[in-house]
């Protein structure tokens, strides 16, 4: 909690950070929803811009929550080139601590950059219609998704020489993550090869998930024929803990070895 407190303090005193965060997915609702909105056919709503509109917002949010992976990963990349690290080790602390405070103040600022984005969203239109505490689980799984990308980012920033490679390491394999799943478009709309892809995408299971606890599928949409579209919620939360469980562990081994 010592490590978390000292990296929010850090963000608070480098506000540029949070505000330059917002930008990018405050475009991509803006976007999205007035320059695609009458042209993706919704299963169960056909060109409607509303529909589709309700459809984008939970792939909006569960893609700035992973985005902030690569944020995670050049802090910790930060670190290390400083020689920070070196200092924390040399401290009666244990060897996790250093990684999981970084992580758990990544996650207090997701949150805080989630609910923005809310208010964004409400502003153009969407709403959640299944009532105030299914919303809130919605949220909650969106965020345990990114606190588990952020375990990623740890070793990812853990295994590069500086922040600029952290970065770049951490969107490469963001991009077809998010892309090829059900966050913008249906996955019926997709190539046949590429629709058990993008379904048994641990971020598809997530936006799935969101939407249904939203409310926000059409009355007509069917799921794919995909365990993990059929069952999203008990899906997303699997996939979000064995993520958090693999990768903590690889990301406390490398900090252990790489400041050996």
């Amino acid at each position: 909690m010592i490590v978390a407190k000292r990296n929010l303090i850090r963000m608070a005193r480098i506000p540029e950070v949070v505000i330059f965060g917002l930008v990018q997915p405050i475009m991509f609702v803006v976007l999205f929803s007035y320059v695609f909105g009458g042209s993706i056919n919704v299963p169960g709503a056909g060109l409607d811009p509303d529909a589709y509109r309700s459809f984008l917002m939970a792939g909006i949010f569960a893609q700035t929550v992973t985005f902030a992976t690569a944020g995670a990963g050049a802090g910790i990349a930060e670190d290390m080139h400083k020689g920070l690290i070196d200092r924390f080790r040399s401290l009666p602390m244990s060897r996790g601590a250093v990684l999981t405070g970084r992580t758990i103040a990544d996650a207090v600022q997701t949150a805080l950059t989630l609910i923005v984005l809310a208010i964004v969203a409400l502003l153009v239109g969407w709403r959640a219609h299944d009532g105030i505490l299914n919303a809130l689980a919605g949220f909650g799984l969106l965020l345990l998704l990114g606190y588990a990308f952020t375990w990623v980012g740890a070793l990812i920033g853990l295994s590069v020489r500086s922040p600029e490679a952290a970065t770049s390491g951490g969107l490469v394999w963001l991009f077809p993550l998010t892309f090829v799943s059900i966050a913008f478009v249906p996955s019926e709309n997709m190539p046949g090869w590429l629709q058990p892809v993008a379904e048994w995408n641990p971020f598809s299971a997530t936006v799935m998930a969101a939407r249904d606890l939203f409310g926000n599928l059409p009355p007509g949409y069917v799921a794919p024929d995909a365990w993990p579209m059929e069952h999203p919620v008990i899906a997303s939360a699997l996939w979000s803990l064995a993520i958090i469980v693999l990768f903590r562990t690889l990301a406390v081994r490398k900090y252990r070895s790489a400041t050996a």
